[in-house]
């Protein structure tokens, strides 16, 4: 499936590419993150000395209302950033298989491409090297560090990337898997596209709003194809 639009709005005028990297550029179904889920889970059992469920709760507690599980953390119990990027991204990145139909489509789009995760840098190298070396088909990735730990959806983590970038969001699109992280680059005037899953992926580890599928104007395209998408672009 290609391309579930729900609002369509041409792409013909973009010249800055602007990708999440979990869960978008490669599939959710290689449950990737949910490695890096479950480091974070004992990440919290440790420092809050909860048992699994109740440590598991308040990770997903922050992870909605802070952006990302860390930057809960950070504010409320002033964790130190590196020390938790490095514990959680201990992970085994061979379910990352080589897709060289999506870095042949993401070469071929004209302009700049990025990349604006809200994980660290030597994460999404990791990911980049598994998918086929795209490493050099990126301007930049923009990372966690590169926002100063306010992850997206904050306005402040998009400042920053515009900022440094000389980013015009009238001429930039944002893939990302989570619609919320969408709101604040349609407001931008990007056009926005909602990475998803297929209709009938389930995984413990996942809660239904990550999966949740918006009608809102925020959301411009919907696809559970990246690459097909890429290639029959509207």
């Amino acid at each position: 499936m290609n391309d579930l639009s729900l609002a369509p709005k041409s792409l013909s005028h973009v010249t800055d590419w602007v990708f999440d990297l979990d869960n978008t550029l490669y599939p959710r179904t290689c449950n990737l993150f949910a490695q890096i889920d479950s480091l974070i889970t004992l990440y919290m059992m440790d420092l809050t000395k909860l048992a699994f469920a109740e440590a598991r709760a308040v990770q997903k507690a922050y992870y909605r209302d802070y952006g990302t599980t860390l930057n809960g953390l950070m504010q409320r119990h002033e964790v130190d950033p590196d020390h938790f990027l490095r514990t959680v991204h201990k992970i085994d990145y061979s379910p990352v298989d080589a897709h060289p139909e999506l870095i042949a489509a993401i070469e071929a789009l004209p302009g700049r491409k990025f990349i604006l995760t809200n994980g660290d840098v030597g994460h999404a190298r990791a990911v980049l090297d598994r998918l086929g070396g795209a490493g050099e088909l990126f301007e930049d990735i923009f990372d966690i560090r590169a926002m100063s730990y306010r992850p997206k959806p904050l306005p402040e983590a998009y400042d920053a990337f515009f900022a440094a970038h000389g980013i015009d969001g009238r001429r930039a699109a944002m893939f990302d898997d989570l619609e919320k992280n969408l709101v604040v680059p349609h407001e931008t005037g990007m056009t926005t596209v909602h990475v998803v899953a297929a209709e009938d992926y389930q995984h413990e580890q996942v809660d239904a709003w990550e999966l949740g599928r918006s009608s809102g104007v925020h959301v411009h395209h919907v696809t559970d194809d990246l690459a097909g998408f890429l290639k029959t672009l509207p």
